[in-house]
C-alpha cells in the first residue's frame, strides 16, 4: 500500500518535473521561436509596433542552445515606449526560453544616440536580422572619432573591473570561469569594434576575430582563444591553470589599452 502511494507520488513529480522542463527548453535555433515571439509582441503594442530584429549570436549563425541567449531589438513609436509595462509578462515568459530582456528603442533614440553609443550600434549592425516591420538600421552611420574614445574608454575600464573581480574570485576555478565568460563577450565586442575602426573585415567566427585582432595589434592571441574555449565548454581547466591563465589574459588586457592610447595620440 504504502509503495504504491509512493510510486504514484513519484510519478506525480516526475511529470510535473517533466511538463516544465519541456516550458523552458532552449530552443534549438532562432527560427524555432520568431514566429510566437513576433505574435507576442504584435499583441501587445499593435500599430505602436515598428521593428523586431534579432541580432547577436542568433543572427551571426553561431548561436548555441543552453548556452547562449537569443538578443532582439524592439521598436516603438513615442506612444509605444510609454506603455513599456505592457510588456513584464511577455518578457518574463520568454527568459524562460533564454531570450534575454529585449532592448527597447524609438526611431529617435536611435538617431539621436549614435554618437553617444557607436560600439554599441556597430555591433548590433555587423548581425542583424529584421524578422518584423522595417529595418530600423538601414544608413546608419558610425563616427570613427567618437568609436575610438568609447573603444579606448570601454578597454580601460574592463581592465579595471577584471582585476578587481579576479582578487573577488578568491581563485576558485568556477569563479574564475564565470568571469573569463562574461569579460571575454564584453571584449569581442570591442574586438569588432576595433577592426572596423582600422578598416579591416570582421571575421565570422569569434575565434578568427580573435586571431584578426591579435595580427592587428600584436596581442598574444592564446589566452583569449584558450579562455573561448573555457567558454565554449571544449576545455576544461583546474583551479591553478585557470588563475595563471586569466593572469595572462588580463595583461594582454593591458596592453590593448596601451595600444589604443597611442592610437589616439
Amino acid at each position: 500500500m504504502i509503495k504504491s502511494l509512493l510510486r504514484r507520488i513519484w510519478t506525480t513529480l516526475k511529470n510535473e518535473f517533466e511538463k516544465r522542463a519541456k516550458k523552458i527548453r532552449a530552443p534549438q535555433s532562432p527560427e524555432e521561436i520568431i514566429p510566437e515571439f513576433t505574435n507576442d509582441y504584435q499583441q501587445i503594442y499593435g500599430e505602436a509596433l515598428i521593428s523586431i530584429v534579432l541580432y547577436g549570436s542568433g543572427a551571426r549563425g553561431d548561436y548555441i542552445p543552453k548556452r547562449s541567449d537569443l538578443n532582439f531589438l524592439i521598436v516603438l513609436t513615442e506612444e509605444g515606449i510609454k506603455g513599456l509595462g505592457r510588456a513584464f509578462k511577455v518578457v518574463t515568459k520568454w527568459h524562460r526560453r533564454r531570450v534575454a530582456t529585449p532592448l527597447f528603442m524609438t526611431n529617435e533614440y536611435i538617431a539621436t544616440s549614435l554618437d553617444t553609443f557607436p560600439l554599441e550600434f556597430l555591433n548590433i549592425t555587423q548581425h542583424y536580422q529584421v524578422v518584423w516591420g522595417v529595418d530600423p538600421l538601414a544608413g546608419i552611420e558610425i563616427h570613427q572619432k567618437q568609436l575610438r574614445l568609447q573603444l579606448e574608454r570601454e578597454v580601460k575600464g574592463k581592465l579595471l573591473q577584471l582585476r578587481g573581480a579576479y582578487l573577488a574570485s578568491k581563485g576558485w576555478g568556477r569563479n574564475l570561469v564565470a568571469l573569463a565568460s562574461q569579460s571575454l563577450t564584453a571584449l569581442l565586442s570591442i574586438f569588432q569594434g576595433i577592426l572596423s575602426l582600422r578598416g579591416k573585415k570582421i571575421p565570422h567566427q569569434r575565434g578568427d576575430v580573435i586571431k584578426a585582432i591579435a595580427a592587428e595589434t600584436g596581442l598574444d592571441a592564446v589566452p583569449f582563444v584558450r579562455l573561448l574555449e573555457v567558454k565554449e565548454g571544449k576545455n576544461k581547466l583546474p583551479a591553478k591553470k585557470m588563475k595563471g591563465l586569466m593572469m595572462s589574459y588580463i595583461e594582454e588586457v593591458n596592453r590593448l589599452a596601451s595600444w589604443l592610447d597611442k592610437m589616439g595620440s
